[in-house]
């Protein structure tokens, strides 16, 4: 599974010609679909991992998503904490990081040592994983304690170190532990900076985030920017069960394309 080094650096080393070659009008559309994606998010807590990554990989490349989304979504998740300061519910936020924040480490530690294939073919299945998933956290109507929360934050956090679009695991969770409304989506957002925030410093840390791709990110967290505060506007107005199809057609149309590139 691992690439050697200088399979990395090679990479690393095309990317720029790459980036500038792109037709400004690819740009223009990642920029559209980054605003869209970041107020379907802010409307309901997930949403937006799962939407851009599905734009961004004809771009930049399949291995490059996760540490790009990284910083993208630090961002995105700092503007949904901005919107919703006002709402977060601390205690839960500290106990999901207890185990949370180190086992997000160790997945993203994971995640370097995996090539630009098993990337597509994980990044694919986890999104086509993703519906049949939140239906059935929707049914089990679990409930968490705080020692419970605790542990779910442990189990989250790998996931999240590895992946991208992992929201609506949170959402879920948070939900058994008795967090709703404004609440639920200032928690979430807090939960997911923070553990952004480790990821882009451990991907820096082994060379798998670059100046290039990190600014790319933080272009593509800017254009999210608005979209949180415009979701806090409408967030009484949409009705749920059309955000939640909206999601599903665009998650399969994704993951089947991820599968496509891993097996071609």
């Amino acid at each position: 599974m691992q690439r050697p080094a200088w399979a990395r650096r090679a990479e690393m080393e095309t990317l720029d010609p790459l980036l500038t070659q792109t037709p400004l009008l690819a740009w223009l559309g990642v920029a559209v679909v980054a605003f869209v994606a970041a107020v379907i998010g802010g409307l309901a807590g997930y949403g937006t991992g799962l939407i851009l990554p599905v734009a961004l990989a004809p771009v930049i490349g399949v291995v490059n998503i996760v540490p790009v989304m990284a910083v993208a979504m630090m961002i995105n998740n700092a503007s949904r904490v901005a919107a919703f300061r006002r709402d977060i519910e601390w205690p839960h936020v500290r106990r999901m990081l207890w185990l949370g924040l180190p086992t997000c480490l160790l997945g993203a530690w994971g995640y370097t040592r995996l090539d630009a294939q098993w990337v597509a073919l994980l990044l694919g299945v986890f999104l086509l994983a993703s519906i049949p998933l939140r239906r059935a956290l929707q049914r089990a109507q679990l409930r968490l304690g705080s020692r419970g929360e605790v542990a779910a934050g442990g189990v989250f956090g790998v996931i999240e170190g590895g992946m991208t679009g992992t929201g609506v695991i949170l959402i879920s969770m948070l939900m058994a532990a008795g967090v709703q409304g404004a609440a639920l989506i200032a928690t979430d957002a807090v939960i997911s900076t923070v553990m952004a925030v480790a990821k882009v410093a451990l991907f820096g840390g082994v060379s798998r985030l670059d100046a290039t791709l990190a600014i790319t990110g933080m272009l593509i967290g800017l254009c999210t920017t608005p979209g949180a505060f415009v979701a806090r506007a409408i967030l009484a107005r949409m009705p749920q069960q059309l955000h939640v199809r909206i999601m599903e057609v665009v998650v399969v149309c994704g993951g089947l394309g991820f599968l496509w590139r891993a097996w071609r």
